[in-house]
């Protein structure tokens, strides 16, 4: 498999133009010494690459690790999708598929393919895109027929909520402008959103978070998620029996001392996908492990709520311990597609 590092597209040198002349004429009027406190070092969010950390903490050849890419799937990397206040860089890759694939939608396919933007988990604090189980998602949706970019968002310590989410809102904004729209040959009405652990609550936030049309800014027209903590609330979490270790990282996260209540950590529930949900969001496909780390309540709650608020939903609980993109077999592989092809084609 080749990759290749693009550092940016004409939209980022056009930026870059327009912030070189915007800073000459600053300079002119107020000197070079007033504005040495404007430029920030650009950094990238560490650690990049296939060795960082993923959530799936076992050894073993369990979910997304039982997937082979085919030959011919093509890979971006490290494309830049926008650069924040604080200096980083966000950076996503994209995996396409070799030729149009027999199982999806004809409907339009020559000219164009669905999307699916692929968000990483690790507690909001680790992760990455290129990961070894993150790529191989990524090329299992391209094998799919999708066009998917996989993500890398800010991370805690260094950023808290809601910047993930705001990073990768910006992410779907970034894939349907005109430009990559055209490069990446996608239809900017069929993105979707796939998701594990933390990136299984951005992923469902995506989802519920905007209002209006889904196929406009960041919405998105289907959600796929598993292992999210997404119910991130004082109550529910104590409902749920919440390990200490899943209270640490959700307060981390949010800037909340672990275990706050819920009036003095207001954020948990902006951050918690079912605050926002109502009739217009995106269907959402959950899947979750009977037994793994974040407690199978979180997922049944939502689902509950996702279907009062008028959302279609659909919720498969598979047997074991395994979290996020580790249960994510064969069979459970075969539910997904099947439900993203359904509504993105």
């Amino acid at each position: 498999m080749n990759s290749t590092r693009i550092t940016g597209g004409p939209g980022t040198r056009r930026r870059r133009r327009v912030a070189a002349a915007a800073t000459a004429i600053v300079a002119a009027i107020a000197g070079v010494g007033a504005l040495t406190g404007f430029h920030l070092e650009l950094r990238e969010i560490d650690p990049p690459g296939s060795n960082a950390e993923s959530e799936v903490v076992t050894d073993e050849v369990v979910g997304i690790r039982t997937f082979t890419p085919p030959a011919g799937i093509r890979v971006e990397a490290d494309l830049e999708y926008g650069t924040r206040e604080d200096g980083t860089l966000l950076t996503l890759d994209v995996c396409r598929p070799a030729a149009p694939i027999a199982s999806v939608s004809t409907v339009d396919v020559a000219a164009t393919l669905p999307a699916v933007v692929s968000i990483h988990g690790g507690s909001w604090t680790r992760g990455d895109k290129a990961n070894t189980d993150w790529r191989n998602v990524c090329m299992w949706l391209a094998s799919e027929g999708f066009v998917a970019a996989s993500v890398n968002y800010r991370l805690v310590p260094n950023a808290i909520f809601p910047s993930a989410i705001d990073d990768v809102a910006l992410a779907v904004e970034w894939l349907r402008a005109p430009e990559q729209v055209d490069r990446f040959g996608i239809d900017p009405a069929r993105i979707g959103a796939f998701g594990g652990s933390a990136g299984g609550n951005l992923a469902a936030l995506l989802g519920t978070r905007g209002e209006g049309p889904l196929d406009a800014g960041s919405r998105v027209a289907a959600v796929a998620e598993l292992s999210g903590p997404v119910g991130l609330g004082a109550a529910e979490l104590a409902a749920d029996g919440a390990s200490v270790w899943l209270r640490g990282i959700i307060g981390a996260y949010l800037g909340c001392e672990p275990g706050a209540s819920d009036a003095n950590c207001p954020q948990a529930a902006d951050a918690s996908p079912a605050t926002h949900a109502d009739v217009s969001d995106p269907p959402v496909f959950i899947g979750h492990a009977e037994s793994e780390v974040v407690p199978l309540g979180q997922s049944q709650r939502f689902a509950t709520s996702l279907s009062a608020a008028g959302v279609p939903v659909e919720l498969a609980i598979v047997p074991g311990g395994e979290h996020s993109i580790g249960i994510l077999d064969e069979r459970l592989r075969a539910k997904v597609a099947a439900f993203l092809h359904a509504l993105l084609g």
